[in-house]
């Protein structure tokens, strides 16, 4: 796909490059999947509780998916990984068995609080609006899957709002990164996170500074959120 190069292009808060939570979640199960070319990915049905999706949701990933060459859909017999080779999955698995969660964790650092700071001076009222709507639904998840496939989407709209394609497509290569390195490893003895799961909060404080156009304080509380993810992540791993 080619990226607008103009410093004058219009807005990009519609622009989708790689960033839709279920393409990134099944970008991620793919790349840390033992399916070599040809084998059938598993059902529909399965797909959507293992991501945490639904089926439009899922559909729509697989259309992506199929557009770039990467599957084959046969109906009446399923979705296959497609024959040769395969850029997008080949491409992130390969950096994912070529880099640590630490790694990926210290990048988002790098990045993720000037996009959030870059948003809170560029986004319209409406993609405020979106991010508010995706924290809600977040809260309300009834799986982990579901409520990843929120959060990428909740950090996507951040990354969008900061109307900067260069930012927008490092952030997409880097979440569906990410979600590959450290597939399945917040888990807890709950099925879906509690009301006091602590990214609520942060999410909320990250809303706030956005909503204010504070672009220092939307920095700062995304640093925080990011400190916290990584405490919890590395206790977990240590």
């Amino acid at each position: 796909m080619e990226l607008i190069g103009e410093l004058d292009a219009p807005r990009i808060g519609a622009l989708q490059l790689d960033g839709d939570g279920a393409l990134v979640q099944l970008r991620a199960f793919i790349a840390r999947s033992d399916l070599s070319p040809l084998d059938r990915l598993p059902p529909e049905r399965e797909l959507c509780e293992t991501l945490g999706v639904t089926r439009n949701e899922l559909r729509k990933a697989l259309t992506i998916l199929e557009a770039e060459g990467a599957v084959t859909r046969h109906v009446g017999r399923g979705t296959f990984i497609a024959e040769g080779e395969r850029p997008a999955e080949q491409g992130i698995g390969a950096i994912a068995k070529r880099t640590s969660p630490r790694a990926v964790m210290r990048a988002r650092f790098l990045i993720e609080p000037v996009i959030a700071e870059e948003a809170a001076q560029m986004a319209t009222q409406e993609q405020v609006e979106n991010l508010i709507a995706t924290n809600a639904q977040a809260r309300a998840a009834g799986s982990w899957r579901e409520y990843e496939t929120l959060d990428n989407q909740f950090h996507r709209q951040i990354a969008e709002a900061a109307d900067n394609v260069a930012l927008l497509a490092m952030f997409d290569q880097l979440n569906a990164l990410r979600r590959t390195v450290v597939w399945g490893r917040m888990r807890s003895d709950r099925p879906a996170p509690g009301p006091d799961h602590h990214s609520f909060a942060q999410h909320a404080a990250i809303l706030g500074a956005l909503s204010d156009r504070d672009g220092a304080l939307a920095r700062k509380a995304m640093q925080s959120h990011l400190s916290a993810v990584a405490d919890r992540l590395f206790s977990n791993a240590d």
